[in-house]
């Protein structure tokens, strides 16, 4: 058999519903249930999983699997739950949140930049639950009519007003209860002395209504990141309520321009 598609052993250790792993020798491997006609997207090795195929979870290439492979104790998207991703570049975590949350709940992807934009539609087109966005995170009211309350918002962009970004978001879009996984990267938040420093900054600017509840440092995969999960306490506003899907079938992919 290829190595590449290797059969895994049957049943546990499963983490959560399309959420799988191993312990190796050089530490744990994550992988996701593969939701996609084409499960391996970026080359990423696959196994099979009684009977199902999961992509492994690349820890270079994603901040959730660094943290996950880490020893991150907080929240990530599950099973039924609908997320908006800010950020989504050209789809390699994006694809991986749609694999956990399953292929009844979708995962709205908002990429300002044409180009991973394309490449982020493509990946689409093999996956039942992905939709992408182009459009500005600092303009969540440019999608508002798109994206309706979720459950859960990931947002990983590299702007020194990531802290307004999400708590704007979250204003928008984010249900009472629900979770925020926030990627720090404090080497565009300013002139911090040390990547510490940046986390404390970052989590000053939050609102109250934002509750950080685990934060992980993703040294040595990604560095001066960290990841942080909040919870919403607050009241979400209002928004204009997302078009009509049409009866049955999947759910497609759509995109937005800011001002349109």
């Amino acid at each position: 058999m290829n190595r590449r598609n290797a059969r895994a052993p049957a049943g546990p250790p499963t983490v959560a519903p399309g959420l799988w792993h191993r312990e190796r020798a050089r530490g744990p491997e994550y992988f996701t249930r593969a939701l996609g006609t084409t499960p391996s997207l970026r080359g990423e090795p696959l196994v099979e999983v009684e009977g199902r195929p999961f992509r492994r979870f690349e820890p270079t290439r994603s901040k959730v699997a660094a943290a996950l492979v880490l020893g991150w104790d907080g929240p990530i998207p599950g099973n039924g739950e609908a997320w908006l991703y800010l950020g989504a570049a050209a789809g390699t975590t994006a694809s991986h949140v749609a694999d956990l949350v399953g292929a009844t709940a979708p995962v709205y992807a908002v990429e300002p930049s044409v180009r991973p934009f394309l490449q982020l539609l493509a990946i689409a087109e093999t996956y039942p639950n992905l939709l992408p966005i182009l459009g500005d995170a600092r303009r969540p009211e440019s999608y508002g009519g798109t994206v309706p309350l979720v459950d859960g918002i990931y947002c990983d962009v590299a702007q020194p007003d990531q802290p307004e970004i999400v708590a704007a978001n979250a204003a928008a879009f984010l249900r009472p209860g629900g979770r925020v996984l926030f990627v720090v990267k404090t080497a565009s938040l300013g002139r911090e002395p040390n990547a510490a420093a940046g986390l404390r900054q970052a989590l000053d600017r939050l609102p109250d209504s934002l509750r950080p509840v685990a934060s992980r440092s993703l040294e040595p995969f990604h560095r001066r990141h960290y990841l942080v999960a909040a919870e919403h306490a607050g009241t979400s506003s209002s928004v204009p309520p997302p078009p009509p899907r049409p009866a049955g079938g999947r759910i497609r992919p759509r995109s937005v321009r800011p001002g349109r």
